[in-house]
């Protein structure tokens, strides 16, 4: 029987079990089989990967584990370019998109009201997901650690809160992206983008009060669905302003 020394860091630990968190274990195996493979079977999706260090040295996820070997997991890196080390994946994902499973469509619209590109729909298939995320280099958001297990994966996140409004700031804080909101810049409902467009050419469309009581419209370029600033507006708003500390970039994740 071979045996390797394994260590995850930060939140590559939340996969683990108990007693393996935050501290140095062996793994002890008898066949032939790649560092990838041995991370994703003691739990760790390899989406959640960013480096591994074998003895020191930066590898890949084809590294083959040898006896002896000690390895060093730690996750993506947002806030530090490790580009000259980097041998899992070609390169990160700088400019963040996004797709999400069924189960997340609240932090679907949460994300689009902040700006950010997501596409989702509540029947997309895991297939279709995995087939996306690859295709189109969108980061998937799951909460299904097999489907990040999935090899055409190359970037992806296990959303751990449960609660939308949390989920919101763990991603905010996750990926770095506290600076790069932008409000009122996609729709919530099919993800495009939002436009400038004059009361008077979307007059016959408005309710009397939004009519009344408005002047600054913005309409979707894909759906034509119209947005002022109204009570939409004010709740993203609010919902930014109260992103816990923790969601704020330099403070460590709680």
């Amino acid at each position: 029987m071979a045996r390797a020394v394994f260590r995850f860091y930060e939140e590559l630990n939340d996969f683990l079990a108990p007693e393996r968190r935050k501290v140095a274990f062996e793994h002890v195996f008898s066949r032939r089989a790649s560092v990838k493979d041995m991370i994703e079977a003691l739990g760790v999706p390899h989406p959640e990967v960013e480096l591994i260090l074998v003895n020191g040295e930066s590898a890949g996820f084809g590294h083959i584990v040898r006896d002896g070997d000690r390895i060093a997991v730690y996750p993506v890196f947002e806030s530090f370019d490790i580009s000259e080390h980097l041998r899992v994946r070609e390169q990160p994902l700088r400019a963040v998109r996004f797709v999400l499973d069924t189960h997340l469509g609240t932090l679907a619209r949460y994300l689009r009201l902040c700006g950010f590109d997501t596409l989702y729909r509540n029947d997309y298939r895991d297939d279709e997901l995995a087939r996306i995320s690859a295709g189109q280099h969108r980061t998937l958001l799951t909460r299904d650690r097999l489907l990040l297990k999935r090899r055409i994966v190359t970037h992806g996140y296990c959303v751990r809160c449960d609660h939308p409004p949390h989920q919101l700031a763990e991603i905010v804080h996750r990926f770095q992206l506290r600076g790069t909101i932008r409000p009122f810049t996609r729709c919530a409902r099919c993800n495009g983008t939002l436009r400038d467009v004059a009361k008077d050419a979307i007059a016959h469309r408005l309710e009397p009060l939004t009519h009344r009581y408005y002047e600054t419209f913005r309409m979707c370029s894909d759906c034509g669905r119209i947005y002022w600033r109204g009570s939409h507006v004010r709740r993203i708003e609010a919902l930014i302003d109260d992103l816990p500390p923790s969601a704020l970039p330099g403070n460590p994740a709680s």
